[in-house]
């Protein structure tokens, strides 16, 4: 175990503060900044930061390509290893910014705590996301039993999840009154007031047309929400599961509560026996994301339907959807490729027209 410096103790609080009242940055950062640290620390044993040279980023930086991860007991990845290093080089800069350590903590040994072009680049390398087609998640859904309280919330839950693309965090904190269903298409406010949002964003999310069967039943276990179980718009959309004594005596799953899931721990639970109960691999919930970015790519015919799409998703710019969720893989891109060489892949011609434009005005194409 490594020794406890008070020291490095009193300046980790230091700039953990600071990133947090200065920065702003979220928990999920800090937890980032402090398992880094932790990181190196455990390499030098507890030795003050004041006595941080070159020689130690360096003996540092092999010792991290041989760690292996807790939870996979594999080597550190590529974006690990940088994402570490980089925390590392942020917070001595600081330091050698404090009083004390200005004459003791060198800029020039700091660098050293970069990445090799090499590692920097496979950091950097895009990864192919294993996502669930539609026919899958379908598949899924249609697998799930729909007998008890708690089987229609966890098929509606699934369904949810892709008719709007919610993060897990956000799904597990949505009350009744961010959905509306008055209009043609139904509509989810993610509040960030109320909502766990990525970066505390103000998200509209129209459900994404994937099926009036899917649809049907979200808006199935709303109504039911309303009218059997009395609920309203401060309670849950997704409550979460009651427990008292099942038949045998014991504690079992009785019921829904007018409560909140604490964490997203549960919907995770759901998809996986969800998928292995149609005999499929397990998705989490965020791989919906990708489903919905992929489709994207074939559903819309325009700019401006890619944009509605685009922030649907929460995102601002169209260029998030495409790069983080619609990456093809390399099959695909071959399909694409040659149906293209064919003549089998035209597209809309006065979606072409109306991209050209687009594309002109901003200078990313010369005027014909």
């Amino acid at each position: 175990m490594t020794r406890l410096n008070p020291s490095n103790e009193r300046l980790k609080r230091d700039y953990i503060r600071y990133l947090k009242e200065a920065k702003g940055k979220s928990e999920a950062t800090l937890d980032a900044v402090r398992k880094a640290l932790a990181r190196y620390e455990a390499y030098t044993a507890g030795k003050d930061f004041k006595t941080f040279r070159r020689e130690q980023a360096i003996g540092f930086k092999a010792r991290l390509a041989e760690t292996e991860g807790v939870r996979t007991g594999e080597a550190l990845s590529a974006s690990t290893q940088a994402t570490t290093l980089t925390v590392l080089k942020d917070f001595f800069t600081w330091l050698s910014w404090q009083p004390g350590f200005k004459s003791k903590v060198h800029m020039a040994d700091i660098d050293y705590l970069s990445p090799s072009n090499k590692d920097a680049a496979r950091a950097k390398a895009a990864k192919l996301r294993a996502f669930p087609s539609l026919e899958q998640v379908r598949a899924a859904v249609a697998a799930m039993p729909g007998e008890t309280v708690i089987d229609r919330r966890n098929r509606a839950l699934v369904a949810f999840t892709l008719l709007t693309g919610i993060r897990d965090r956000a799904m597990v904190s949505l009350s009744l009154g961010h959905v509306d269903t008055s209009g043609k298409t139904p509509v989810v406010a993610q509040d960030p007031n109320s909502v766990e949002t990525k970066f505390a964003k103000a998200i509209v999310t129209y459900f994404f047309p994937v099926g009036d069967d899917l649809a049907a039943i979200a808006l199935a276990w709303i109504e039911e929400l309303r009218t059997v179980h009395l609920f309203g718009p401060a309670d849950p959309l997704f409550p979460r599961t009651r427990m008292g004594l099942g038949e045998g005596g014991g504690f079992a799953p009785v019921g829904i509560e007018r409560a909140h899931w604490s964490d997203a721990s549960p919907v995770r639970e759901i998809f996986r026996k969800a998928f292995a109960r149609a005999g499929l691999p397990y998705f989490p919930p965020h791989a919906f994301r990708h489903t919905l970015g992929h489709l994207a790519q074939t559903m819309c015919r325009s700019p401006e339907e890619l944009k509605a799409w685009s922030q649907n998703l929460g995102h601002e710019n169209i260029a998030t959807t495409l790069t983080s969720y619609g990456r093809i893989d390399p099959h695909r891109q071959g399909e694409v490729t040659g149906r293209m060489g064919r003549g089998g892949g035209a597209s809309d011609d006065a979606a072409l027209v109306e991209i050209s434009a687009i594309l002109t005005r901003r200078g990313l194409l010369a005027p014909a």
